[in-house]
């Protein structure tokens, strides 16, 4: 069964792929978002052009064939967009096959646990720990994630003191048995990283995500090295070279790579493999509520080293309006602070027809 046709459909910030077959069978995928007007422009120039009459069950050949004929564009541009093509194909099967992606991955369908997963810093401990209590009082959730420093920070905080308040407020208004995490989005240097550290440990802070500058896993280690706590990261990294080597350091205690940064699944399986074989849990980035965290459930479902929970942004509207109407149905309800993978063919969710009419279209083919 060959690749016919692959289409876009796009604005500044989500970028929707349909593969259609020789066959016209149809999977629906997503490029990472952010930006994903020049996504669709790489993905028709650099991912279309070698995949058009392809195997479109062969994803791991025709991934490393866009890799291989690409080799001088490297990074994060040609990822974002083999994501789209990836998550197409991965829809196009479990439909064929009529199964979730899950199944095909290994895995069954089944609630996940998540972390309500906040993403602001323009709130003050107060509001923060407040949704939080309304969203664990409301929705059940027992574990959540806010933010510290300045994102790439140089160890400036987003206002002064507020690492120094946010930490102890909203960790202690969350009380005991919840799981309490923070983010500093390589904010500070490894001295500061430390001591920010020992006081989230003094807090009951069990995870602590990119303290540091990502692309310097050295420093990331230091931090890892001196506290009890685990250390996470490497959602920026795309690069499978950079895994094995902030792997092989131990740079980290969880790694967390992101579905649509990495370029699909199959390429994020690896990075996955590679943790379990060193003992270490793969808990990945899905900071919105487009595809991607849909995807990650579906992984999540099937790997074997899952870390604790799934990442689920609790933003709305006003931090994210592009996110309003991607689906027809909602596939992120929550019921006691879980989240149920989708059972339905695919990834078991529909593009909103409306949406699609008002985005940029582009189409490549094997006729055009």
């Amino acid at each position: 069964m060959k690749i016919a046709s692959l289409e876009t459909f796009t604005n500044q910030f989500v970028c929707f792929v349909r593969a259609t077959t020789d066959s016209g069978a149809v999977g629906w995928g997503q490029t990472s978002t952010y930006n994903a007007d020049i996504t669709a422009s790489v993905f028709h120039r650099q991912v279309a052009p070698w995949t058009l009459g392809q195997d479109a069950f062969d994803i791991d050949a025709l991934v490393e064939r866009v890799e291989e004929r690409e080799h001088k564009f490297p990074g994060s541009y040609r990822c974002r967009a083999l994501a789209g093509l990836d998550t197409a194909l991965w829809d196009l099967r479990g439909k064929l096959e009529r199964k979730p992606v899950v199944e095909l991955l290994g895995g069954k369908p089944k609630r996940l646990r998540a972390y309500a997963s906040s993403m602001r810093r323009d709130i003050t401990p107060e509001a923060e720990a407040a949704r939080f209590i309304r969203l664990r009082d409301t929705s059940g959730f027992d574990a959540f994630k806010w933010r510290v420093g300045a994102e790439c920070g140089h160890d400036v905080d987003e206002w002064p003191g507020r690492t120094e308040a946010i930490v102890p407020q909203v960790a202690r208004a969350l009380g005991d048995g919840i799981a309490k995490l923070v983010d500093a989005n390589s904010g500070f240097s490894p001295r500061r990283a430390i001591e920010v550290g020992r006081r989230l440990e003094a807090e009951g802070i069990g995870h602590y995500e990119e303290p540091c500058p990502y692309w310097k896993p050295e420093e990331t280690r230091q931090v890892t090295e001196a506290l009890r706590l685990d250390v996470a990261g490497g959602e920026q990294d795309c690069e499978l070279g950079i895994w094995a080597r902030t792997i092989a350091m131990r740079a980290v205690d969880i790694v967390q790579p992101d579905v649509m940064y990495m370029g699909g699944i199959a390429r994020t399986l690896k990075v996955a493999r590679m943790a379990a074989a060193a003992g270490l849990p793969c808990t990945p980035h899905s900071a919105n509520r487009s595809l991607v965290t849909l995807c990650t459930m579906h992984l999540l479902g099937a790997i074997d080293n899952p870390g604790k929970y799934l990442e689920l942004s609790i933003e709305g509207a006003d931090y994210y309006p592009w996110e309003g109407g991607l689906f027809l149905q909602d596939p992120y309800q929550v019921e006691d602070g879980q989240v149920t993978i989708p059972s339905e063919p695919g990834w078991g969710v529909e593009v909103n027809p409306d949406w699609l009419k008002a985005a940029a279209y582009q189409r490549s083919s094997l006729s055009a």
